[in-house]
């Protein structure tokens, strides 16, 4: 495993929940009831039966306005060409803008099958699969 969690910040979080909500689901992941540990309200999702790794909207620790980092994408894995449809679909059905159809990109590798999208709030997003994944090559 690559990493433990991703946070991505929130202006509005109830639009940016229902937005990932409905872009995770294709995905696999389910929204985890989050405990609260002091820190500004959250909202958390991971992949069944496993606490780890996590997704996490948010507002900022800082108090200050959210705001989507220039040059920053988070890439989501996807178990299939199918569910990377469906993800990107969803995430325009909600509010989601197209930075790019899903599709072949055989630049990055001969069965890399991914879609780009922005949220409501701006963060860029890959949704991507490739079978390369399964052996780790």
């Amino acid at each position: 495993m690559l990493f433990s969690h991703i946070i991505i910040g929130a202006r509005d979080l109830d639009r940016l929940a229902g937005f990932y909500d409905a872009l995770l689901a294709p995905l696999g992941l389910e929204r985890a009831a989050p405990e609260p540990d002091g820190g500004p309200d959250g909202v958390c999702w991971h992949p069944p039966g496993r606490a780890w790794p996590q997704l996490w909207v948010q507002y900022p620790y800082n108090g200050l306005p959210a705001t989507w980092g220039n040059g920053m994408q988070v890439s989501l894995a996807a178990p299939s060409p199918e569910a990377v449809d469906a993800a990107w679909r969803a995430a325009l059905q909600h509010r989601g803008t197209n930075k790019g159809a899903p599709g072949l990109r055989p630049h990055y590798g001969p069965d890399y099958y991914g879609a780009y999208v922005r949220d409501p709030e701006g963060n860029k997003l890959c949704i991507v699969h490739t079978a390369q994944w399964a052996t780790g090559q």
